[in-house]
């Protein structure tokens, strides 16, 4: 029996606030308090791992936008994340 995958509307809002977290962690957005950009590559690369634990745990799970928008994701922070190393 074939596993068939149901879309999740909070999965998009779940992804969208971790990449918004990892732009503010990797200075792409403004603090809200400050309106300042800064850069805090501990704090980014916790949001990273996140979502590479989740990409490894809900491997053949995901619906293919699902699968798609955490790829993109995933994608965004990393490139974001090497260009600060």
């Amino acid at each position: 029996m074939q596993h068939d995958p149901q879309p999740d509307p909070r999965f998009d809002d779940f992804l969208f606030l971790q990449a918004q977290n990892a732009g503010l962690f990797l200075g792409q957005i403004p603090h809200p308090a400050t309106g300042e950009k800064s850069v805090n590559l501990r704090a980014a690369k916790s949001v990273l791992d996140c979502l590479e634990m989740l990409e490894a745990k809900t491997q053949d799970h995901l619906t293919a936008h699902e699968d798609k928008l955490l790829q993109a994701a995933l994608a965004n922070i990393r490139s974001l994340y090497q260009k600060h190393l």
